[in-house]
């Protein structure tokens, strides 16, 4: 046989953009590999310059950064870290980013609007990304737009445990924000034995982003406690809104979880005064010391994201972490 033949060997490298630096810090004290030593600076004009600090060459590169504010700025960042790994020459590079930034922008309500989930997916395609870990899409159809294998991590088994144990003595509901989130809200149920389900009624101003008109409650809620899902909390005008809504239907406590912590504006006030007893988050997203407060319970997704790099790099299965619905 003619040529030269080697056996080599995988090597799992991870990195992180300068967005939330402590959540990839943790997901690689969990894998047991420190972080790529990265250089990354911004010029004066406000272009980011990004290097690493020792060679890529032939590595499964797994790039972490949350697409936090300001949100540009660290979504070009992310791009610059894949590309430069793609120059250097890495066998494989999955693009890890907890929250997928302009997911919420995934299809034309109006005219002359772009799709700009679709372009932030076909950017890191240009840029050399083989493959996306996300948690909690705000849209299952985001799967598609990325030309690639989709790993979709849910933090549903996170917060259903956590809801289990502080409040699993108590008569339960779990209620969606809108219609549109039933199918996950029947999730949640099943994971809580089967509880009740309700949703919320709402209609949206097309010309006034994040501005709710009106709330209905579409289900029985009297005397129960409900928790209340969404997969983000952006301004929080929503899900405020949809626990006053509950209380005033004789709900016995309003408990508010979600996996993205936006927290942008008057969030955290409103969350403050808001009548929920708790509010639950995950880490995906940085949490300033700002915005922390007394109702405010963060779980950290950190354990969830090591395990879905390891079935990646060792060729398993991201689906078996969820019982086959991811």
């Amino acid at each position: 046989m003619t040529g030269i033949q080697k056996t080599t060997e995988k090597n799992l490298m991870v990195f992180s953009g300068r967005a939330h630096p402590a959540l990839a810090q943790d997901v690689s004290e969990i894998l047991g590999t420190p972080l790529v030593p990265t250089s990354a600076y911004d010029f004066a004009n406000g272009e980011i310059y990004v290097r690493y600090e020792e060679s890529v060459r032939g590595c499964d590169a797994f790039v972490i950064q949350s697409h936090t504010a300001p949100i540009n700025t660290w979504l070009m960042e992310h791009l610059l870290m894949v590309d430069a790994l793609k120059r250097a020459s890495a066998k494989r590079i999955t693009v890890v980013m907890p929250f997928w930034g302009y997911s919420r922008q995934d299809k034309k309500h109006r005219g002359r609007e772009p799709i700009s989930a679709r372009l932030v997916a076909d950017m890191f395609k240009t840029a050399g990304a083989d493959r996306i870990i996300t948690v909690d899409m705000h849209a299952d159809q985001l799967q598609g737009f990325f030309d690639g294998p989709v790993d979709h991590l849910m933090a549903l088994p996170l917060l259903t445990d956590y809801i289990k144990a502080q409040y699993g003595g108590q008569q339960l509901a779990i209620v969606s924000p809108d219609a549109g989130r039933i199918k996950v809200a029947e999730r949640w149920s099943a994971r809580l034995g089967g509880v009740p389900l309700a949703f919320i009624h709402k209609s949206r101003r097309l010309d006034r982003p994040n501005e709710v008109v009106a709330n209905r409650v579409v289900g029985d809620v009297k005397g129960r406690m409900c928790v209340l899902t969404d997969d983000m909390i952006d301004t929080g005008g929503t899900i405020t809104k949809a626990a006053e809504a509950l209380v005033e239907e004789g709900a016995a406590g309003v408990v508010i979880a979600a996996t993205h912590a936006i927290l942008s504006g008057p969030a955290v006030d409103r969350l403050k005064n808001s009548p929920a007893v708790e509010v639950i988050v995950t880490n995906t997203l940085p949490i300033a010391p700002e915005a922390e407060f007394d109702k405010l319970t963060t779980l950290s997704i950190a354990p969830l994201v090591a395990r879905a790099i390891r079935e990646v790099f060792e060729d398993g299965s991201v689906t078996s972490m969820f019982d086959g619905h991811a």
